[in-house]
């Protein structure tokens, strides 16, 4: 019997591997940049070598909701010729008038659960990745989707233990990737004229990106720590991207600080992270942390908690500086330290530097393809 990883006798070519991905979030945060890396990396392998070679056989499909960012950041980054978009008006619907995948990929919790419908309709196999930190409830429906999984897939190994205590099926460890977040040097150049630190001036700008959820991202923290800093150390900047639920209580908590600037949502995260001296990631609980990845491809120093999946990243003193959750003078001590201390800074740039490897998009696309044929079959 023929598979879709096997030659076609009769042609004597190769059946593309048809992968459907599934992501059903409504905004376009962490686990939906990671989609889009993936589909990314795999369309380039699907593409012909600078030698004319062929690439990896893959075709790739991607069932979202109506209106998801992920569709115009397919069309950014012309990949929309590439993906057989399925847009649907709600989560259990598009099982049916498509064409059958080999696989189907589902990215977050809503698509597991479409998934398994869609196996139980058509019988086409599913893996699932599971991108945040707190275990799996052991409840009758989570057990039947993640066990009728063909694998479970954990972003850090964190996740991977949580996964594997619950004894539902193989598990694999697949980190996220960094995304190459692109800048401009003419954009970064205005940031910094207008933060006043190098070479314009001599102020020191400690970045922060997340969305402005305090539960999740810690931002009351980092207020705190600019608020224990503002009077002895006047020379450092706050400066935080991201919307969120939280940004209205933040910037009225804040309101008395002038060493503390609320950017908002940008797109152009790339221009900040070259803008920014330090980079302070403060998060109550984190499945991987991948901004954490760009910020160091940018050469930022980094300031995290010692949380759930972040370890895996940021390694104390090595790649990085960690601190414990929630401690905002810990948080503001770190940052002192490292201030005044450019040697280290250098260090932990070029550690973190070394570190980037495991997490490129390429060896990330690499463990899922290998993963999918084989699943496939």
């Amino acid at each position: 019997m023929t598979t879709s990883c096997e030659p076609t006798a009769a042609r004597g070519v190769t059946r593309p591997l048809h992968v459907r991905h599934v992501n059903l979030a409504r905004g376009f945060r962490g686990g939906e940049r990671q989609t889009l890396n993936l589909i990314a990396d795999l369309a380039r392998r699907a593409s012909p070598g600078e030698n004319g070679e062929d690439g990896a056989p893959v075709r790739q499909s991607l069932v979202c909701l109506q209106g998801s960012p992920l569709i115009s950041e397919l069309a950014a980054l012309e990949l929309a010729a590439t993906v057989d978009v399925i847009e649907i008006s709600g989560r259990f619907k598009g099982h049916l008038g498509q064409p059958r995948a080999d696989i189907v990929h589902a990215h977050e919790a809503k698509a597991v659960h479409w998934a398994w419908l869609h196996q139980r309709l058509t019988g086409t196999p599913y893996l699932l990745t599971r991108r945040v930190p707190q275990p799996v409830k052991d409840k009758p429906f989570n057990r039947l989707t993640y066990r009728a999984a063909a694998c479970r897939v954990a972003i850090s190994s964190v996740i991977e233990s949580h996964l594997r205590e619950r004894q539902w099926g193989e598990t694999a460890l697949i980190p996220s990737t960094l995304a190459h977040l692109p800048s401009d040097k003419q954009a970064v150049a205005k940031l910094r004229q207008r933060f006043g630190n190098a070479p314009a001036g001599d102020r020191i700008v400690i970045g922060h990106v997340g969305a402005l959820v305090d539960r999740h991202k810690g931002q009351r923290v980092l207020i705190e720590a600019a608020r224990r800093l503002r009077d002895s150390h006047p020379q450092l900047l706050f400066v935080c991207l991201g919307a969120g639920e939280d940004e209205a209580a933040f910037k009225a908590e804040s309101a008395d600080l002038d060493n503390l600037v609320w950017e908002g949502f940008h797109t152009n995260v790339g221009d900040y992270l070259e803008a920014f001296d330090l980079f302070a990631f403060p998060s109550r609980n984190e499945g991987l942390g991948s901004i954490l990845l760009d910020v160091m491809d940018h050469g930022v120093p980094i300031i995290a908690s010692d949380v759930d999946g972040i370890p895996d990243i940021v390694h104390d003193d090595s790649t990085g500086v960690l601190v414990p959750t929630g401690d905002a003078q810990a948080l503001a001590a770190a940052i002192v330290a490292l201030v005044a201390d450019a040697p280290r800074r250098e260090r932990l740039v070029a550690g973190a530097r070394a570190h980037l490897a495991r997490f490129s998009p390429s060896a990330m696309g690499e463990a899922y393809l290998g993963l999918y044929q084989r699943l496939a079959r």
